[in-house]
């Protein structure tokens, strides 16, 4: 048997890693500066973290949730403490697609509604409804098509008042920054409008958190600094810091009733550890004020170098979009620098590291990437 050919690969073979380092067969060392796709939130192999899971599966790794976890209370009550929002709901389950798909399914049950309303060059996953509010037509199979998605242009203010007026419209699912789309931030301005239509038209806000929360623009909630709450926040990547868990954090408006969500692996013992380790760590070492310092620093460099058409971001997710004859930078950091990066198409490199990123390391990536430019 092979694998089923969907990934383009580099020839690299990562097998082991360390803070924000990690390592080839070989023993080549590259710096991290994409973290798996924003997955790496408090470094690689974090003492901490690795300890915790241990201790956990020393005792047990898995039950279903036909029994109480109290792992489950002790990681709501953390990040309720951590997030600042105490008085939500958490639902555990085990990506960020399936976060999406909940929070979408759970504010149609909320208020008996059909429409969606997402937004261009949005991503919120791969499974049926997370997909159809996906603006790629080429993720979407035809079974996940559907007439109940309104793709409205992004920040446009008028246009998403008209969309609500019918009132048939359930839930507005939008990224704080959207990642793939080009770390495009949402203006906080646009977010209290969403904000204040939602509650004009009894629809439920859907701040996707899967890669622009947790911390990394220095808030806990990119959507934090418009100052306002959404109804669902969902999230996974760097919730785990690796370990595969996602989650919707849900307004006490929103009652639940058995049988409305579920999931079997989801909240699961390991899981809930990995996710209390990733929060204790952010807590102890001030990572959310790391992000914003590093970050800070990053964009202001960043914006100093004349090739640069423009950078865009917050803390730890940053977007610098280079002119097309530079489109070769991302591979040349990779294969001469050592040094991982990600994409958004066309021309925009993505940067998405783990938020103890230290000035050092940040420094390390500013002189390669102005050889780069130079060259």
């Amino acid at each position: 048997m092979k694998l089923f050919d969907v990934y383009p690969i580099n020839n690299i073979n990562i097998t082991r890693g360390n803070g924000s380092l990690v390592y080839d067969a070989e023993g080549t060392e590259y710096l991290d500066l994409y973290g798996g796709h924003a997955v790496i939130s408090i470094g690689h192999t974090n003492p901490h973290y690795v300890k915790r899971l241990e201790d956990q599966l020393h005792q047990i790794g898995f039950y279903s949730n036909s029994i109480e976890i109290p792992i489950q209370t002790e990681l709501a009550q953390k990040l309720g403490k951590v997030s600042g929002k105490d008085d939500y709901q958490l639902f555990l389950c085990n990506s960020g697609a399936e976060a999406n798909e909940n929070a979408l399914k759970l504010a149609s049950f909320y208020n008996g509604k059909k429409k969606i309303i997402a937004f261009k060059k949005s991503f919120h996953g791969r499974t049926s409804l997370a997909v159809a509010a996906t603006d790629n037509p080429k993720i979407v199979a035809p079974v996940n098509e559907t007439d109940n998605v309104i793709f409205l242009p992004w920040a446009d203010e008028a246009a998403l008042e008209q969309a609500l007026k019918d009132n048939e419209v359930s839930s507005v699912i939008i990224e704080g920054i959207q990642g793939v789309g080009g770390i495009q931030v949402a203006p906080e301005a646009f977010l209290q409008k969403i904000r204040s239509l939602c509650d004009e038209y009894n629809a439920v806000f859907i701040a996707d958190s899967v890669q622009c929360g947790y911390g990394r623009t220095g808030k806990f909630f990119s959507h934090d600094f418009a100052g306002v709450n959404a109804d669902i926040y969902s999230m996974a990547k760097g919730m785990g810091n690796g370990f595969p868990i996602g989650g919707i954090i849900i307004s006490p408006k929103i009652q639940p009733a058995y049988g409305m969500l579920g999931t079997t692996f989801g909240g699961n013992h390991l899981a809930c550890a990995a996710g209390l380790a990733v929060l204790e760590v952010m807590e102890q070492d001030n990572l959310m004020q790391n992000a914003a310092e590093i970050g800070s620093y990053l964009i202001t460099e960043l914006k100093k170098l004349e090739q640069v058409k423009e950078v865009r971001g917050r803390g730890l997710m940053i977007g610098i979009e280079l002119p097309e004859e530079l489109a070769h930078a991302r591979k040349e950091l990779l294969n001469k620098h050592h040094i991982f990066t990600g994409e958004a198409k066309p021309n925009v490199i993505r940067l998405l590291p783990a938020l103890n990123l230290t000035k050092a390391y940040a420094d390390r990536f500013l002189e390669a990437f102005v050889t780069v430019l130079n060259q």
